[in-house]
C-alpha cells in the first residue's frame, strides 16, 4: 500500500515505468495473447481475459487508493456486482440489500435470486429493527450503497460492519457516488468496495467500466480467478481511457463539489422545489454520519418537484445545460427522472416503498460555470411557473 496522498496515487500510478522506450505515459497493451518463453514455462501474462498490463495498472491504482489488497477491473459496474455474488454466494446463501438501491443493482440481485442462484432480502438499512431481523437470518453478504442512488441516503458503514461481523457476514459497499477521494469503505470495516468507473473515476462519459476491490489478498485472488472464469474483465482500451480520467479525479471532484454547493443553495430558494436530498444539509438524516465517514458531501442530489407533473415535464424539457440522461459523474451536468429511467425495473409498489416518487428528480452537477448552471435552472423554473 502506498504512503502517498490519494491525488498523487491517481496521477502517478504507471507513470515513467516503461523500461523499453522510457515513455512517461504507460502504453496501451491491446494484445489478446502473449508468447510463452518455452514449453512448460508460464509467462506473467498468457491471455488478456485473465491478465493485461493496462488493466492491471488501473486495478493497482484504484486498489491503492481504496486501501485494498487487490482488485479486478470489469466491463461495467454491474459486471463487478455480478462477479462478487458469483464468487461469494450459492443457492443457500442470503444477500441483504437496500430497498432503495440503484435500479440496476435491484434488477441483478432480484433476477438472480428468482433463478435460485442465491436468496435476497431488500430492507431499509437505516432501520435498526429491520437490520436486527435480517442479521438473525445469518446472511453471507450485505450490500451497502452509501450515499444511495437516487435519494442520497447515508448509512453508518462502521456500525453496520461491526454488526455484520458478529454473524460472520461480509460487507460490500458501492462507493460510486463519492469515489475513493471522498470515502474509503475498507478503512471503515467493509470487506469489498465496488465502483462503476463509468462515473466519477473516468469522469468523461465516454467509457463504461467497473472495479471490485478486496480488503485481503486471499479474497482478491479469489475474485481474479472468478473474473477469468466468467469473463468479467474489462477491455484494455477502456482501462486506458479510465486511467487517463483518473489522473484528473482530484481537481474534478473539488469543482464538482463547489458547483454542487452553489446549485444546492439556489434550489433551496425555489418555490417549485420541495424536499431536497443532500447530506450537506443539517436536516438530512445522515448529515452527522456523512461528516464522520466522508471527506466531502459530493455533488449528487435529488429533489421533489413541488409543481404538477405537466410543470415537471416542461421544466426538464426547457433545461439546456442539464441533459436528460442516465448515468452521472461526468464533466457535463445531467438530470434524471428515476421513476421512469434509472429505477424503472422496480414495480410501482417497490418504488413507493423505496421513497421514489414520480416527482423526484436527480441532478449530477458537472463542471460548467456554476453561474451558467444556475441561470439555466432559473429560466426552466420560470417557464414551469408560467403554466401553473
Amino acid at each position: 500500500m502506498s504512503d502517498k496522498q490519494l491525488a498523487t496515487i491517481a496521477v502517478r500510478t504507471g507513470i515513467d515505468v516503461d523500461s523499453q522506450y522510457n515513455a512517461i505515459v504507460p502504453p496501451i497493451y491491446l494484445t489478446s495473447t502473449y508468447s510463452f518463453p518455452a514449453l512448460g514455462e508460464l509467462p506473467q501474462y498468457d491471455y488478456s481475459r485473465s491478465g493485461n498490463p493496462t488493466r492491471n495498472t488501473l486495478a493497482d491504482a484504484l486498489s491503492d487508493m481504496e486501501g485494498g489488497a487487490g482488485g479486478v477491473v470489469t466491463s461495467c459496474g454491474t459486471a463487478a456486482m455480478n462477479l462478487l455474488v458469483s464468487a461469494l454466494l450459492g443457492p443457500n446463501d442470503l444477500l441483504i440489500a437496500p430497498h432503495d438501491c440503484y435500479g440496476g443493482s435491484y434488477r441483478l440481485f432480484n433476477t438472480r435470486a428468482q433463478k435460485g442462484d442465491f436468496k435476497v432480502l431488500f430492507i431499509d438499512q437505516s432501520d435498526p429493527e429491520a437490520l436486527t431481523v435480517a442479521f438473525a437470518q445469518k446472511p453471507t453478504l450485505l450490500w451497502l450503497e452509501t450515499p444511495s442512488n437516487p435519494l442520497v441516503r447515508v448509512i453508518d458503514i462502521s456500525a453496520i460492519c461491526q454488526q455484520a461481523q458478529t454473524v460472520g457476514c461480509q460487507v460490500a459497499v458501492d462507493n460510486t457516488f463519492l469515489s475513493p477521494l471522498l470515502q474509503q469503505p475498507l478503512s471503515l470495516g467493509a470487506d469489498f468496495v465496488v465502483h462503476s468507473t463509468t462515473k466519477y473515476i473516468n469522469g468523461h462519459s465516454d467509457v463504461v467500466g467497473g472495479v471490485l476491490i478486496a480488503k485481503d489478498q486471499a479474497a482478491a485472488e479469489n475474485l481474479s480467478w472468478w473474473a477469468n472464469c466468467i469473463g468479467a474483465t474489462g477491455a484494455p482500451f477502456d482501462a486506458y481511457l479510465t486511467l487517463r480520467g483518473l489522473r484528473t479525479l482530484a481537481p474534478r471532484m473539488r469543482m464538482h463539489e463547489e458547483n454542487g454547493a452553489a446549485v444546492l443553495a439556489y434550489l433551496q430558494q425555489q418555490p417549485l422545489v420541495g424536499t431536497i436530498y443532500h447530506p450537506s444539509l443539517p436536516t438530512h438524516a445522515g448529515h452527522e454520519i456523512a461528516k464522520r465517514q466522508q471527506r466531502g458531501f459530493g455533488s449528487m442530489m435529488s429533489f421533489e418537484f413541488a409543481g404538477s407533473y405537466q410543470q415537471l415535464e416542461l421544466f426538464v424539457k426547457t433545461l439546456q445545460l442539464f441533459s436528460l440522461a442516465e448515468s452521472l459523474g461526468g464533466t457535463e451536468s445531467l438530470i434524471a427522472h428515476p421513476a421512469s429511467m434509472t429505477h424503472r425495473a422496480m414495480t410501482d409498489d417497490e418504488q413507493r416503498a423505496a421513497g421514489i416518487s414520480t416527482s423526484l428528480l436527480r441532478l449530477s452537477v458537472g463542471l460548467e460555470d456554476s453561474r451558467d448552471l444556475i441561470a439555466d435552472l432559473m429560466q426552466a423554473f420560470v417557464a414551469a411557473e408560467a403554466i401553473c
